[in-house]
């Protein structure tokens, strides 16, 4: 159990810091500052998997998403002063949302990563987390932001923001902002997914060779 702490670490800040850095927006409200770091749990779940193998890596998200879930739910207990009102530093609906998209996307990314294992080295962390991502991002945006879905007037005020009409990617018809968002964040997750093979490569093969 030793050996998979630093993944374990690794994940909780991923899952814990995305979720309150996905309410804050960049680029005139294009994306979050989750987008940037939410796309690491996908690393650090192909490299334990490669490394340790499906059912450490499984283990891995697990207590990672066990963390983040008690992390989340402090979160939500602790007040940010805003523009003349508080709002919790993680919104109900967000860390549902996120709790759900990381263990189905997690899980299916370990899934496909096992299935693919045997071939080149890129093929599986690429594809698995290239379908886990889209599935994670579909998952997410839909529990957290949309109107699709209510979790009490409470907890729908909480991220009420999202649902403001502004143009699609900034340029195309109204759409709610959530949806801006959700494809904006997809796109950035994909990008990770490509840069993040070379950390993968460098950090597998120094912990195998420790192994």
């Amino acid at each position: 159990m030793t050996k998979l702490l630093p993944g374990v670490i690794a994940m909780a800040i991923v899952v814990v810091a995305s979720n309150i850095l996905v309410q804050f927006l960049i680029l005139d409200g294009l994306l979050t500052w989750g987008a940037f770091t939410y796309p690491l749990a996908f690393l650090v779940t192909d490299v334990m998997n490669r490394v340790y193998g499906a059912g450490p890596a499984r283990r891995v998200v697990f207590i990672g998403f066990v963390v983040g879930i008690i992390c989340s739910l402090i979160g939500s207990q602790i007040m940010i002063q805003g523009d003349g009102y508080e709002f919790p530093a993680v919104a109900l609906r967000v860390a549902i949302g996120s709790a759900t998209g990381f263990v189905v996307a997690q899980l299916i990314d370990v899934s496909i990563f096992q299935r693919l294992r045997d071939g080149a080295w890129w093929k599986a962390p690429l594809a698995s987390t290239f379908i886990g991502s889209t599935i994670d991002t579909v998952l997410f945006f839909t529990i957290a932001f949309s109107g699709l879905l209510s979790f009490g007037a409470n907890a729908d005020a909480e991220v009420s923001w999202a649902l403001d009409s502004v143009p699609f990617l900034l340029t195309g018809p109204e759409a709610p902002l959530w949806v801006t968002l959700a494809v904006a964040d997809w796109g950035v997750k994909i990008a990770v997914a490509l840069i993040a093979l070379i950390p993968f490569r460098l950090i597998v093969g120094r912990l195998q060779r420790n192994i």
